[in-house]
């Protein structure tokens, strides 16, 4: 609140004086009869009487001894006539108040002196001991008999001088308020400059002082604010609701600096409506305009690489397709997925993870032009919204700059890393209208990049909405199979060098009534992504189980069944329990289950995965490293990981009779394994000649169409009868 002077003085003593007026009581010589000890004059007795204050002779004495008094007297000091006329102890002198006894005599002393009426207000001490201040009025005159006396009238004033009283601390106070507060106060013109402001603004403002201020900022308008239209708009909203809250804006301050400020002002009116100023406080609102900008980036954009985050994308494409409508031009939206990510960050780290995609996310920002907008999508998935396009060889020739910046190598963790990306591209407004259905169908032809080789783009094609279809309709078919048990499991055997059967590994196929024979490479990586493959998972686990059970002993030894477990799998904290279930419900030897990992699903959560494992082998069940050699997993991991069997995948299998170059890599396979002491089995044997070399150099098993195709559960028996037999 604004706090205004006022030229009020209380003095010490509690006297008030004012310069002397002549007043009209000046009535006693003729009229003084009417008052105790005179003569009676009817009509004036019954005015004095009726008068509020009280009308006084007294003698110009010592005591200032009363001579007569109206009936007032007693209303306003508590005393009756006869106790005040001719008493010493009671005279005028004795009711004044005691601090003002000197003040009083010398303001009516001067007067006489000069003949002049005077005027003053002080304080008296009624009958009751209670202070009143009065207001006297007086002149002085000769009697009858020539002596100096003074005829006057006293009013009580104490409710005005409390009021003003009151009103000067009030005012006293608030100024204090106005002056010390440490938020910035203002009174300011509709015209935009300051009548008031306290020292708080004016070092808000990084003014010396307030006067500095005020005489210094001349429009507020275009002196203070940094978007100028800021104070129409606060003239406007207080027009329109009487006062504004939380009035926000940025300003210049007289250093030159910017700050943010929040203005709480309201009107302050003349009685007809008419505007006289605005009031208002001010505060500096900068650290949590700061703060609130740091949340709204984090909001909006990725913290590791600082771009964009899918929140920002639907405003940056509305930007985009504004400006492609006013130019008649076209929008594509690229949705960029790194080959083989999850590889380079299981070998390598997570923090090597991190470091690759932030140098590619600036790989990305430099690739583009500074109308494009680079985007994190989640994961190793970025989303490029690439404006202005008015040709399809526009955005290929971007596309090869962002393929060649994506494939350049790169240092991390002391490595020479090169890798690849596959990106679908959508075009706005040719594929879709919004931003969900453009990712929809770029994810699309991002998926058609990779079947096609990776590390190249495919635009979005109409005969790409039939490969969406086919995938789902395949999902739902594949989910009813799970349901239904309509999927099967066939056992491939194992053999050794000696050709007899040791196991067999067990594979899921899928007969559907609807689709035919899918093959596992169609399903399998379906089941994997959709999460199915949990479900897969464990009824291949029970069913291969169960039926290995029922297989007779081989030359006085019990067959062993291997199967496959999926990354979604290894995953689960679950697992073992369930191996163990499947075990007991079975009855199978836990020495006869062999459970078969791939080399990539090492490279995830190590620590998780070592884990997983020590609890499976405490069962007793064997651990089996499928497809070793593909895979870019630390051999350090062999010596930590609680496994037995190391399976050379079949593209190394296949020609390695030849060998020379060919051969190198099952050597080197089967001598690491060895050295580990573990066993080796090799796959996809498919000629006499492999299996012999593979023999000599000393691999343990063989799996292969060689020696059987995978077979039914039910033909496996006639196939141990025959060897048996």
């Amino acid at each position: 609140m604004i706090v205004h002077r006022r030229n009020f003085n209380v003095p010490k003593s509690g006297f008030l004086s004012r310069p002397a007026q002549r007043t009209g009581i000046g009535f006693w010589s003729s009229c003084g009869t009417a008052l105790v000890g005179g003569r009676n004059i009817p009509a004036m007795a019954t005015l004095f009487s009726s008068l509020d204050g009280m009308l006084f002779r007294c003698l110009v004495d010592k005591h200032w001894t009363l001579m007569s008094v109206s009936p007032g007297c007693r209303e306003l000091t508590g005393f009756v006539a006869e106790d005040l006329v001719g008493s010493a102890s009671n005279s005028l002198d004795a009711l004044t108040h005691p601090e003002d006894r000197a003040a009083v005599r010398g303001t009516i002393l001067a007067a006489l002196d000069t003949g002049a009426r005077y005027r003053m207000e002080y304080r008296i001490v009624c009958r009751d001991g209670e202070e009143k201040w009065v207001l006297e009025r007086g002149i002085g005159l000769r009697d009858e008999v020539g002596r100096q006396i003074i005829e006057g009238y006293l009013e009580d004033i104490t409710d005005r001088v409390l009021a003003q009283i009151q009103l000067a601390e009030t005012e006293l106070r608030y100024r204090s308020i106005f002056e010390n507060s440490v938020i910035g106060m203002f009174q300011s013109t509709e015209s935009g400059r300051y009548l008031a402001a306290n020292q708080a603004l004016a070092t808000l403002y990084r003014y010396t002082t307030p006067e500095a201020l005020i005489s210094s900022l001349e429009d507020i308008a275009t002196g203070l604010y940094v978007d100028q239209r800021r104070r129409a708009d606060f003239k406007r909203l207080i027009q329109r609701d009487g006062r504004v809250s939380d009035f926000e804006s940025e300003v210049i301050c007289h250093d030159g600096s910017r700050i943010w400020i929040s203005e709480n002002a309201h009107a302050v009116c003349a009685p007809d409506g008419s505007l006289l100023y605005y009031e208002g406080t001010v505060e500096d609102i900068t650290e949590r305009h700061r703060y609130q900008s740091v949340l709204q980036h984090q909001a909006t954009h990725d913290p590791l690489t600082g771009l964009p985050n899918r929140n920002l994308l639907q405003d940056r494409l509305e930007q985009a397709v504004q400006l492609a409508r006013r130019q008649a031009s076209k929008v594509a939206l690229a949705f960029v997925d790194l080959d083989n990510f999850k590889v380079i960050n299981d070998s390598l780290g997570h923090a090597a993870g991190d470091q690759l995609l932030i140098e590619i996310a600036a790989r990305l920002r430099i690739a583009l032009r500074g109308i494009d907008t680079v985007a994190r999508y989640g994961g190793d998935e970025f989303v490029l919204i690439i404006g202005n396009q008015i040709s399809t060889e526009d955005t290929q020739q971007l596309l090869d700059r962002v393929l060649a910046s994506v494939q350049a190598p790169l240092q991390l963790e002391g490595h020479s890393v090169r890798i690849n990306c596959s990106i679908g591209v959508s075009v706005y407004p040719d594929d879709a209208g919004d931003l969900d259905s453009l990712l929809r169908v770029a994810d699309v032809a991002m998926y058609s990049a990779k079947k096609r080789g990776k590390g190249q783009y495919h635009f979005y094609t109409r005969d790409l909405n039939q490969v969406v279809q086919d995938r789902f309709v395949l999902e739902s078919a594949l989910q009813g199979a799970i349901e239904n048990n309509e999927l099967t499991v066939v056992y491939q055997p194992k053999v050794d060098s000696a050709l007899q059967v040791k196991g067999f590994e067990a594979l899921v196929r899928w007969n559907s009534a609807g689709h035919g024979l899918v093959t596992p490479d169609r399903f399998i990586p379906l089941a994997e992504e959709t999460g199915q493959i949990l479900a897969i998972g464990e009824q291949v686990l029970y069913a291969a189980c169960r039926v290995a059970a029922t297989w007779p002993l081989v030359n006085g030894q019990a067959l062993s069944v291997a199967v496959n477990l999926s990354a979604r799998q290894l995953k689960e904290p679950g697992l073992p329990a369930m191996v163990a279930d499947a075990l007991a419900v079975s009855g199978l030897q836990p020495e006869c289950l062999e459970l078969e990992i791939t080399e990539s699903m090492i490279m995830g959560d190590v620590e998780h995965t070592i884990g997983i494992l020590n609890s499976i082998k405490e069962l007793g069940v064997s651990i089996a490293v499928d497809d070793f050699g593909t895979g870019y997993s630390s051999l350090s991991y062999l010596q930590r990981l609680p496994i037995d069997t190391l399976k050379i995948d079949r593209s190394f299998v296949s020609g390695c009779n030849r060998g020379g170059r060919a051969m190198a890599i099952p050597h080197a396979i089967i001598f690491l394994g060895k050295a580990l002491n573990l066993h080796i089995v090799a796959e996809g044997v498919e000629t006499e000649a492999e299996r012999e070399i593979l023999t000599i150099c000393g691999c343990d098993e063989f799996q292969g169409y060689l020696f059987s195709r995978p077979m039914q559960s039910a033909a496996v028996n006639e196939y141990l009868q025959s060897k048996i037999s």
